[in-house]
């Protein structure tokens, strides 16, 4: 992880500072987020402020929530962004059969597996919450979200002493690299894990998930910026080091530059 830097008066926040730094960037963000992991001006504005926001969130303590909003807030149209759908011979099987067979595996350091079906993650006491996604191209959205807390779904399964980490193995593969590490996953600590605001959404605005947006289930970190909404979750995965996984970095995109803690 970046250096932490200490707060001081003459820092600004997080999200006024990408603001003033985006308009350097210019047609960069034209290209979306992977034409942004190769600029390396981007690259270091992200990690110039990282180690500041993951402190001062933490002194803040854990439970801080992101703003919610009213129905009258909700934009009229949210950008599918990135992947428009997974291109596996599985995925496109549980598309067929409207995710009937679908189910979400939740294993690693846990006590009790588990495999739950969509009707099973709807059983679960539901959250609803209308929150801002923000992207990292310099556009923001307002939905309405509806889902299980994963600190839920993570207490039914039983979380070993070990565990720091929760993992989200998805299905859609954003590039097919030669090592092997083009599947898309994405991690938070158990901090945010269990944030009253993270949760397993299986609805927007009202409907079940479009494919687009991530059916059947997507993650929902409301702290964080957008590309750590991982969408088209398979499997979450409990572990205590995330240098093993893909190039050792914690996801798809910190794989690939972008800082691992991307809060607002």
């Amino acid at each position: 992880m970046s250096r932490i830097l200490l707060p001081t008066p003459k820092r600004i926040g997080r999200r006024k500072f990408l603001g003033l730094s985006m308009a350097g960037l210019g047609a960069t963000l034209l290209g979306g987020c992977d034409r942004l992991s190769e600029a390396p001006q981007f690259l270091d504005l992200l990690g110039s402020a990282e180690g500041l926001t993951y402190r001062m969130q933490r002194l803040l303590g854990g439970n801080a929530l992101a703003r919610e909003f009213s129905a009258a807030d909700l934009s009229p149209d949210f950008k599918v962004n990135g992947t428009q759908a997974p291109d596996t011979p599985e995925y496109a099987a549980f598309q067929e059969t409207g995710f009937a067979n679908w189910r979400l595996r939740v294993d690693g350091l846990v006590v009790k597996p588990l495999d739950l079906s969509l009707a099973d993650l709807r059983a679960l006491p539901q959250r609803t919450q209308i929150t801002r996604h923000d992207c990292v191209e310099g556009w923001s959205a307002i939905g309405k979200w509806q889902g299980p807390t994963l600190g839920d779904v993570l207490k039914s399964a039983g979380v070993q002493p070990a565990a720091r980490f929760a993992v989200f193995h998805c299905a859609d593969f954003y590039e097919r690299a030669a090592d092997g590490t083009g599947q898309y996953y994405e991690s938070i600590d158990l901090i945010d894990a269990f944030h009253p605001q993270t949760i397993l959404a299986h609805r927007l605005n009202d409907e079940p998930l479009s494919v687009g947006h991530g059916a059947p289930l997507r993650l929902r970190v409301e702290r964080q910026l957008g590309y750590k909404q991982a969408r088209y979750v398979m499997r979450i995965e409990l572990t205590d080091r995330l240098d093993l996984l893909g190039r050792g970095k914690g996801g798809f995109w910190p794989d690939r530059g972008y800082e691992w803690y991307a809060g607002i």
